[in-house]
């Protein structure tokens, strides 16, 4: 018997079983695919290490929600390459997204408009990222369902910034209006590119507070690990089953029965029981698997939701050293048309393993993803030699596109790869490959989140179809928060301590 079974291990499930794991708890961490990650997750082909999602972690830094994870369970800093920034390129102009902010509040004026609009714009947003980064390293926790909630979240953001709060009804286009930059093309375009990428939402759809986080999240500390997501995931399962912890790939979960204390997890390797279960799983899945209570507790927030959902498209490339040399930046955000809808190349993102980072190339080669956002109908109902020339096409416009910043890529790649929707429903189990959480807007985000407790005592969510979304860091805050509702419940040493002396932990 566990203390606590953990559902899918992807970064929300890994970071709350190694924090569990670290204070004491006996875990173990069931996941479907063979390999960690999940959307953050990676592939391995002839010597190349592929990010198959997230290519960054985010706020990693010693005093950052990362950092807090990795202290937490007794790990050493990220080992990789701090990202400077990287480069915007919009149809007419670049701009350099710099992580130092006197670098990017020079940049974006020199850029974007130096009006007193543009100014008092700015000013706004940072006003805002300092206050609402400051509050989510201290654990603000969303929606607030009781008065210790809001007593926790006014501790969090502190008495004097609470009127800030009054911004959670606005969107990142009531900000644009409200200083008549509603029609400025290329500030739009670059808010719109970052917000796609960070919450999946639309500049009048987005909330303010939300996407400017997302637009902000150079500033909070972008770090790609030293064989990108391959090597943060092999050091970091090592790390937990060093502790301890039990994590077993290849083992889909069917459903879970039982209550609070007495937990069964039929899997398609056998039943384990736990004492709690957390589900790291789209709500989606969940749903699917879960006792009646969680399923009918979801419900109404998965209606409302059904349509929120989107895919990505990504090229995945190995290729000689000289096809991306001369470029001293090692990521790219690109758009190539004002007018036209964002996605399918429209707003895509190029990241280049770091030289010498042989965990993820061999000597003298690169690994290259590039990604895009795109509708999920489109990819559905295909015959399969439609799929193959529509997989295919996708791929050649990617490569094109992308060569803009690198001439040459794509000439001569030893590894070639195009992943699809399809592709993310058969790796990652995601239904219909939707990927990264629902858009967020102001329907389905903060007050109206997914809570991570739903209502059956003993059984929490986690991960990015709840609070608060998206990305890695939100999905290490989310991990916090369930961690610290576990094993604030009741007392550990009663109700914990029992299990850790039993000789069976399995079936």
């Amino acid at each position: 018997m566990y203390d606590i079974a953990v559902i899918g291990a992807g970064m929300a499930g890994m970071a709350t079983a190694a924090r569990l794991q670290a204070a004491g708890l006996q875990t173990l961490v069931l996941e479907a695919h063979g390999l960690p990650g999940g959307c953050a997750g990676y592939f391995r082909r002839s010597g190349f290490a592929f990010d198959v999602g997230a290519t960054t972690l985010v706020d990693f830094e010693p005093n950052g929600v990362g950092g807090e994870l990795l202290r937490t369970i007794g790990m050493p800093p990220l080992d990789g390459e701090v990202l400077p920034g990287y480069v915007g390129w919009l149809p007419d102009r670049t701009v350099t997204l710099h992580r130092d902010h006197a670098l990017w509040e020079s940049e974006r004026l020199r850029a974007l408009g130096d009006t007193p609009a543009h100014r008092d714009l700015w000013a706004f947003f940072d006003e805002l990222a300092s206050v609402f980064w400051t509050a989510s390293r201290r654990g603000v926790k969303l929606p607030i369902r009781s008065l210790a909630d809001a007593l926790s979240a006014a501790k969090a953001l502190g008495l004097r910034h609470l009127p800030l709060a009054r911004y959670l009804s606005w969107t990142v286009g009531d900000a644009l209006r409200a200083r008549g930059l509603q029609d400025d093309a290329p500030l739009r375009a670059l808010l719109s590119m970052l917000i796609e990428d960070t919450v999946h939402g639309t500049l009048d759809q987005a909330p303010l507070l939300n996407g400017v986080l997302g637009a902000t999240i150079r500033g909070a500390g972008l770090t790609r690990a030293r064989g990108g997501m391959y090597g943060f995931w092999r050091r970091f399962t090592a790390h937990y089953r060093r502790t301890g912890g039990e994590l077993r790939v290849g083992t889909t979960v069917t459903a879970i029965r039982g209550t609070e204390g007495d937990f069964t997890v039929e899997t398609s390797r056998g039943p384990f029981r736990a004492h709690r279960i957390v589900s790291a799983l789209p709500a989606q899945l969940t749903a699917r698997i879960g006792p009646a209570e969680v399923r009918e507790a979801l419900a109404p927030f998965l209606r409302r939701d059904r349509d929120a959902v989107g895919g990505a498209l990504v090229v995945f490339l190995g290729v000689p050293e000289e096809e991306v040399t001369g470029v001293p930046w090692t990521h790219h955000q690109l758009l190539q048309s004002y007018d036209a809808p964002l996605g399918d190349g429209n707003n895509m993102f190029i990241s280049v393993s770091a030289p010498g980072d042989t965990e993820s190339a061999p000597a003298g080669h690169r690994a290259v993803m590039i990604s895009t956002h795109c509708e999920l109908a489109p990819w559905e109902g295909l015959t399969d030699e439609a799929y193959a020339r529509s997989k295919r096409e996708a791929g050649e416009r990617l490569v094109g596109l992308a060569r803009r910043v690198y001439p040459n890529l794509g000439s001569a790649p030893q590894i070639h790869r195009v992943g699809t929707p399809r592709t993310y429903e058969r790796f990652t189990r995601r239904l219909r490959g939707a990927v990264g959480g629902f858009r967020l807007s102001q329907k389905n985000a903060n007050q109206n989140a997914i809570p991570h407790d739903i209502g059956m005592r003993g059984f929490w969510l986690c991960g990015d179809t709840t609070w608060p979304g998206l990305g890695t860091v939100a999905c290490v805050l989310g991990s916090r928060i369930v961690a610290t509702s576990v094993l604030g419940g009741r007392a550990e040493q009663a109700y914990f301590r029992p299990s850790l002396s039993e000789a069976s932990h399995g079936a």
